[in-house]
């Protein structure tokens, strides 16, 4: 398959031929598994940037960006520039959209890889402020470069992986591009825990943190070829037309067959899963970096290990959503969430058993929930507004959800208490409950 195509057409988005020596998919046609191998390479390599980013958030730039100030407020402003991202991203879908319009889906994805890498190298060079001035504005807009390519990285297979599955394994299928984010965080923690106890502090602010940005470069290069390979083979384009996963403008999605109506439901019906991500993975290590002695290298390799049971619950996700229906499923794990929320503040202040338990529940609700929230809404969009409706839903979810999540968690907890990580849960267990409420279709 990969000798198919020539370089130039990777660049300018054309439709390749197929070799009369190339064997076709069965009958012609793409099965699920095939699309599955393109959903799982391209959004794991998203997500191990995506974390590398949130991890160096705590562990480097405060000391690195804003050294002037206190720990508590240098953590603050590192968390404010982490938003920026999805702030951008639902911008970077609308141009992206645009871009595939004028020249094609291959040109859009190149041109959306090309831009996260050019970001991620940047920032694995940036020097810190004491430095250069100009590193604080050079790190947002570096952030922001990776919100709009990872908007505009949209290429429709989840969405054609979620149509073609059968229909007594949808909830399986839907899993398997999820599992790329316990995948992505715990590289990234395993990759942050071994410098970390290996280097020395000096030498991990000067170069060590750098690796994992140099690392994530290159896989992105690499997924970016894995699925433009698959993006631009003649069998997934006409699957991809024959199933309207093609732009339409946001005016028409707005106006058109209760689109409007349906991304702004769809915005909130994973808004539980999403809100739990960052306050398992990037809050608790700021937390506790300012109120426990336990050691950071200790809670990344604890982490490590967790994101291991994330990844064994999503198989259950798919298993359990196929049984009782992903409606009943994401209901019920949102009232699982909201229930954790509850205990939380217990346990982040029950010394290291509590915070063990805190990690070990929240990672396998991760596994189990977020293994469900991609597709949730895509189903409830008309044929020709799901490849516009279903990518801004997931953007509007992370931006309510997850953009100001850590910010959010780490102003409120510092200045009133835990509890302020309790009402955060609950009040996304609120939306996706109220969502799928509202739409009585969402999840099907």
């Amino acid at each position: 398959m990969y000798d198919r195509f020539p370089l130039y057409r990777l660049f300018v988005g054309g439709q390749p031929r197929r070799s009369p020596s190339s064997p076709p998919h069965r009958d012609g046609a793409v099965t699920a598994d095939d699309i599955a191998v393109g959903v799982v390479v391209g959004r794991a390599s998203e997500y191990f940037d995506f974390f590398v980013y949130g991890l160096a958030s705590v562990l480097v730039f405060p000391a690195l960006f804003f050294p002037q100030l206190a720990r508590l407020d240098a953590l603050l402003a590192s968390f404010t520039v982490f938003a920026l991202a999805f702030v951008a991203r639902p911008l970077g879908t609308l141009g992206g959209m645009a871009v595939q319009r004028r020249f094609g889906r291959g040109a859009k994805l190149t041109l959306a890889m090309l831009g996260l890498g050019t970001a991620t190298c940047t920032m694995a060079l940036l020097p810190s402020s004491a430095s250069w001035g100009g590193a604080v504005a050079a790190l947002a807009a570096c952030r922001l470069l990776q919100g709009l390519s990872l908007g505009a990285a949209w290429d429709g297979l989840p969405s054609l992986l979620a149509m073609n599955a059968p229909a007594h394994r949808r909830g399986w299928y839907a899993m398997l591009g999820q599992i790329g984010a316990p995948v992505g965080f715990g590289l990234a923690a395993t990759l942050y825990a071994y410098l970390w106890g290996h280097v020395s502090a000096e030498d991990f602010l000067a170069w060590g943190w750098r690796f994992p940005f140099f690392v994530a470069f290159a896989l992105n290069v690499v997924a970016l070829f894995a699925r433009l390979q698959l993006v631009l083979d003649d069998d997934y384009a006409d699957a991809l037309r024959r199933n309207e996963l093609e732009p339409c403008d946001l005016r028409e999605l707005l106006q058109g067959d209760g689109g409007g109506r349906t991304l702004a439901v769809g915005a909130f019906a994973a808004l539980a899963s999403f809100a739990l991500v960052h306050l398992v993975t990037v809050f608790p290590l700021s937390w506790l970096s300012l109120s426990s002695p336990r050691e950071l290298g200790e809670l990344l390799w604890l982490q490590a290990g967790c994101a291991l049971l994330a990844v064994a619950a999503m198989p259950v996700s798919g298993w359990l959503a196929d049984r009782i229906g992903r409606r009943t499923t994401l209901g019920t794990l949102a009232v699982a969430i909201g229930g954790f929320g509850l205990v939380t503040p217990w346990l982040l202040d029950g010394g290291a058993s509590g915070q063990n338990l805190f990690f070990l529940l929240g990672f396998v609700l991760f596994g189990l929930s977020y293994g469900q929230a991609a597709g949730a809404v895509a189903s409830a969009f008309p044929a020709r507004l799901r490849y516009l409706g279903a990518a801004l839903s997931a953007d509007l979810a992370w931006l309510f959800g997850a953009a100001c999540a850590p910010l959010l968690a780490l102003y409120l907890s510092a200045h009133h208490g835990l509890g302020a990580v309790s009402l955060y849960l609950l009040s996304g267990m609120a939306g996706t409950l109220l969502a799928l409420g509202v739409h009585k279709t969402l999840g099907r």
